[in-house]
């Protein structure tokens, strides 16, 4: 009885294949193939703005709406509404 306890504590905490290791393991492999997946879902996503993007109509939309580009004979207004602006917390 005494060595099969021994041999348990063993397997379960000392070895270097032990179970705690192996659960460690097993949730890092979980992880991984979430992240897979995210991963996966983000490459069809991606793939399918550039397939937008390819329209020339579409990139400058893009453009225009993100980098906030122009054409040389416009202006480009942006307007902050006060609930997007950043309140400053005064120091007593």
């Amino acid at each position: 009885m005494l060595i099969i306890l021994v041999f348990v504590i063993w397997i379960l905490f000392l070895d270097t294949n032990s179970w705690l290791i192996h659960r460690e393991l097993d949730q890092e492999i979980k992880e991984l193939k979430n992240n897979k997946e995210y991963y996966k879902k983000e490459i069809v996503k991606d793939q399918k703005d550039i397939k937008i993007l390819k329209d020339s109509s579409e990139l400058e939309k893009f453009a225009r709406e993100e980098y906030f580009m122009k054409r040389d004979n416009e202006e480009i207004y942006i307007i902050e509404y006060e609930d997007s602006i950043p309140k400053k917390e005064k120091d007593d």
